[in-house]
């Protein structure tokens, strides 16, 4: 998974919008001083590619659904397109600055529907004696006391508590569809869960 390139989101808006203005000044002098020169150009063409630019860099931070993400189970499959929708949401959240109240909303309703989602995966392998049940089981409950260190952290630090938040669960949640997920679905698929 492609790490972010700019850890503290605010700080990279504002050395953009501090590169955008310095571009736009100097083209505007430049024009001003002759329209002919290369150099005025030049920077006009980089204020054109500079939102290209900063989409490509930001591009990692979202999660898109692939289909090798499936585990042929269809509830289980449109549970994790929610929990990767969720997910997010959380990163923008944590992207726009848009508070503290919106960022442990984000959070609350990611961490509310997990438990809805791993309930529901454990009561499927529990009812069908799925005999790597407790492991599974244990690996959701490391992933949720990872959660509470985060929830821990953001009362020290703010800034980059809710970053890491979404950093981990994305890097978690498709290591673990692809991972445990797999080896559990075709054993559920064999005893005729669809």
């Amino acid at each position: 998974m492609k790490k972010s390139v700019c850890r503290n989101k605010k700080m990279c808006m504002f050395g953009v919008s501090l590169l955008i203005l310095t571009l736009i000044i100097g083209a505007i002098l430049g024009l001003l001083a002759g329209p002919t020169s290369p150099i005025t150009w030049t920077l006009i063409a980089i204020l054109v590619i500079i939102p290209f630019i900063h989409k490509r860099l930001d591009s990692g931070q979202f999660v898109e659904w692939k289909d090798s993400y499936s585990v042929g189970i269809d509830s289980i499959d449109q549970q994790h397109k929610k929990l990767l929708h969720l997910i997010n949401q959380l990163q923008t959240a944590v992207d726009f600055s848009t508070g503290e109240q919106f960022e442990r909303d984000a959070l609350d309703e990611l961490v509310d529907y997990t438990k809805t989602h791993f309930t529901y995966e454990e009561g499927l392998m529990s009812d069908n004696d799925y005999p790597d049940f407790e492991a599974h089981k244990m690996q959701h409950e490391k992933m949720f006391n990872k959660v509470h260190e985060v929830l821990a952290e953001y009362e020290e630090n703010q800034d980059t508590a809710m970053s890491n938040a979404a950093e981990y669960l994305k890097d978690w949640l498709i290591k673990h569809i692809n991972g445990t997920d797999k080896e559990y679905s075709s054993y559920l698929i064999g005893k005729g869960v669809k």
